[in-house]
C-alpha cells in the first residue's frame, strides 16, 4: 500500500501532467483559431494571441510530457532514486520554460497600449472594422488618428466624431485577457514547486528505507 508521500506525489504528478494537457490544448485550439476568419466575437482574441509565441507554449506542454515519462520508471522501481532525481531536474527545467513564458505576457501588460498600437496598425481594414463594431468606437485613438474605417458603427466622419477611440476598451480587454494568460502560467509553476518538494520528500523517504534496510541486513534480520 503507497504511503502518504508517495499518495502525494501521485496525486501531484497527476495534476502536473494536467497542466501539460491543458497548455497543449490551449495552444492548439488557438492555432486552429487562428486560421479561421475573425468574427465579432473571436476578433480581439485573434489579435492578441496571434503575438503568442505559439511554437514555445506547444514545446512546453510536449517537455511537461516528457517529464512524467520519466517519472514512470521511478514508480515500477519502488527503491529507485536515480530516476526521481532525473525527474526533479526536469521539473525545475518545466517550471523556468513556464516562468519565461508568463513573464512574457506579463511585460505585455506593462506597454500593453503602446503593444495595442502596433497590433493595430498591422491589421487589415476589416479586421479594424470588427474591433470598431465590437467595441462601438472608430479609430484607434480616436477617429482621426489613424483614420476610422467605415462601416456600420461609424458611417460618417460626423458620426465617427461622436465616438471615442478603441484604444480604451481595447487595451482594457487586453489586459484582463493577458492578466488570466500569465496568471495561469505562475500557477503552473506553483504546482510544479510543489511537485519538486513531493519529490524531495519520496526522495528522502526512500533513502531512509534503504537505511533501514542496511541496518537490519548487518543485524542478520535480512531484507524486510
Amino acid at each position: 500500500m503507497p504511503s502518504g508521500v508517495t499518495t502525494s506525489f501521485l496525486v501531484i504528478e497527476a495534476l502536473f501532467l494536467g497542466t501539460g494537457i491543458m497548455i497543449t490544448v490551449a495552444t492548439v485550439l488557438w492555432m486552429n483559431e487562428m486560421k479561421v476568419a475573425p468574427t465579432l466575437d473571436s476578433v480581439t482574441r485573434l489579435v492578441l494571441i496571434s503575438h503568442f509565441p505559439m511554437q514555445a507554449l506547444l514545446a512546453n506542454g510536449i517537455f511537461i510530457f516528457i517529464t512524467v515519462l520519466f517519472a514512470i520508471p521511478s514508480m515500477i522501481i519502488p527503491t529507485s532514486r536515480s530516476w526521481l532525481k532525473l525527474h526533479g531536474w526536469l521539473v525545475v527545467v518545466c517550471a523556468i520554460f513556464t516562468l519565461i513564458l508568463g513573464l512574457n505576457e506579463w511585460l505585455q501588460t506593462l506597454t500593453i497600449r503602446a503593444n495595442l498600437a502596433s497590433y493595430w496598425g498591422e491589421q487589415p481594414n476589416d479586421v479594424q472594422s470588427l474591433i470598431q463594431q465590437k467595441f462601438n468606437c472608430c479609430g484607434y485613438t480616436n477617429s482621426t488618428s489613424p483614420p476610422f474605417i467605415t462601416d456600420s458603427v461609424c458611417i460618417s466622419e460626423v458620426e465617427a466624431a461622436k465616438k471615442a477611440g478603441c484604444v480604451g476598451p481595447f487595451a482594457k480587454y487586453a489586459e484582463h485577457f493577458l492578466n488570466l494568460v500569465f496568471t495561469a502560467a505562475f500557477g503552473v509553476v506553483g504546482l510544479d514547486m510543489v511537485l519538486l518538494l513531493c519529490v524531495a520528500m519520496l526522495i528522502k523517504r526512500r533513502k531512509e528505507i534503504l537505511r533501514y534496510r542496511r541496518i537490519d541486513e548487518k543485524r542478520g534480520m535480512g531484507s524486510i
